[in-house]
């Protein structure tokens, strides 16, 4: 059991690759928060995982909205009694040209993407630091590398992870918290089996590997990252795209 009896944070849990990143997080014995705004699919999830037999616990967070942060990270406490693992998953897209995006989806991408995963890590940071011990993941995005047409605002957040990620890791790694990021390439969510055909065969067309991402291919690098497999890896971008050639 890699990550037995320890207290994850996972937000955007509810769906897609931050459930994933739950079931097997709970798979290798931890006890998961699933940290959504989404309450009825969270709850959801909640009682299927422990029906399961798994420890999990949602709770409804706006991770733009500090107060409701702060609340997250008290009734985990409140909870389970530690935090040992977060994993800064939530996101949203709000897609446009420049030239047609305008400045309240621009803001809005930027509030959760970015503001999002500063406002859940400078909340849980001083209890990683008060025990000496922590795990900190930040998701940025092929996106944020090579960016994408029609995501100036997705782009720029996850650029930005990036950055906020190596310069945690340069302040936190004395204080034994391991901080990395994962850049996911194209992965079948919700969000893309909304495209056309068309737009999901050019993206395969662009992997090296020729198909998108699974939710548990992500998952599994989160895992990896989350656990003490990885207590050397640190201040590192995990690319985990198939090989994708923009």
């Amino acid at each position: 059991m890699r990550l037995k009896d320890k207290v994850a944070i996972i937000t955007g849990a509810a769906n897609g690759i931050g459930l994933a990143a739950a079931l097997r997080f709970a798979e290798e014995g931890a006890k998961v928060v699933l940290a959504d705004y989404d309450v009825a699919t969270g709850a959801l999830q909640e009682k299927e995982l422990t029906d399961k037999g798994f420890i999990v616990k949602f709770i409804q967070v706006d991770v733009a909205n500090r107060t409701s942060v702060d609340a997250l990270v008290q009734q985990t406490l409140d909870q389970f009694g530690q935090i040992h693992i977060l994993v800064n998953n939530a996101g949203i897209t709000r897609d446009a040209m420049l030239t047609k995006m305008s400045a309240e989806d621009f803001s809005r991408v930027l509030d959760v993407n970015l503001t999002g995963v500063f406002n859940c890590t400078q909340a849980v940071v001083p209890y990683l630091i008060e025990q000496g011990y922590g795990k900190i993941i930040n998701t940025s995005s092929v996106s944020g590398v090579y960016g994408n047409v029609g995501q100036t605002n997705y782009a720029a957040s996850k650029a930005a992870v990036v950055g906020m990620t190596k310069t945690w890791a340069k302040e936190l790694g004395r204080k034994n918290i391991n901080v990395n990021a994962v850049s996911p390439g194209f992965t079948k969510t919700s969000m893309v089996a909304k495209m056309p055909e068309k737009i999901i065969d050019q993206m395969k067309s662009v992997i090296g590997l020729q198909r998108l991402a699974e939710p548990k291919d992500i998952a599994n690098a989160y895992l990896f990252l989350a656990s003490d497999e990885s207590s050397y890896v640190h201040g590192h971008v995990l690319q985990v795209d198939g090989g994708i050639m923009m």
